[in-house]
């Protein structure tokens, strides 16, 4: 296998992994954690859930994959369940997945020959490969965000790395 499409196969990989993590998580809050915030400088769960939406869409389904960019990032961190506009868990989530399934299907399809094409995302310039390596490392931050949220707010241990200690972990928790 080139290297190149196990790039684009890991990156596919995980970021479906982490989808499901958020989905665990998000799955195990209620409608008031999922727009919970410790300070007004802090997000809450619900607005990283928008925030993750906008940045795979912006950066790779209109980045590499050419569709048009509507994304309005400042009223990702805006929304908030105060003001009217706190949607749903399920809400959140089902678009959040069909933007990270588009965007493994994109990986899947893209000529390994692109990862070195030149792009440009809220001015940063760089490669194809760049972006994706951004997008895959900026989705893992935000998850790992949620995960902490959620075991604050849970006080549970979410056992996705149960495996590691012989313990038996969550069916959803392995790659």
């Amino acid at each position: 296998m080139l290297i190149e499409k196990e790039f684009l196969n890991f990156s596919a990989d995980k970021l479906i992994q982490l989808m499901g993590r958020i989905e665990t998580c998000v799955g195990m809050l209620t409608a008031e954690q999922v727009w919970t915030r410790a300070s007004d400088k802090q997000n809450a769960v619900g607005n990283l859930l928008l925030h993750l939406n906008g940045n795979v869409r912006q950066w790779i389904l209109h980045g590499i994959g050419g569709q048009p960019n509507h994304r309005d990032r400042d009223a990702e961190f805006a929304a908030a369940a105060t003001q009217g506009e706190g949607r749903e868990a399920q809400e959140l989530l089902t678009p959040l997945r069909a933007t990270v399934e588009e965007a493994v299907a994109l990986f899947h399809t893209l000529p390994p020959g692109r990862l070195l094409e030149r792009t440009s995302n809220q001015g940063y310039e760089g490669t194809v490969l760049a972006a994706i390596y951004h997008v895959v490392e900026h989705f893992a931050g935000h998850t790992f965000q949620i995960i902490l949220l959620t075991k604050q707010f849970t006080n549970e241990d979410l056992r996705f790395y149960a495996h590691l200690s012989g313990s038996q972990p969550r069916k959803d928790a392995l790659p």
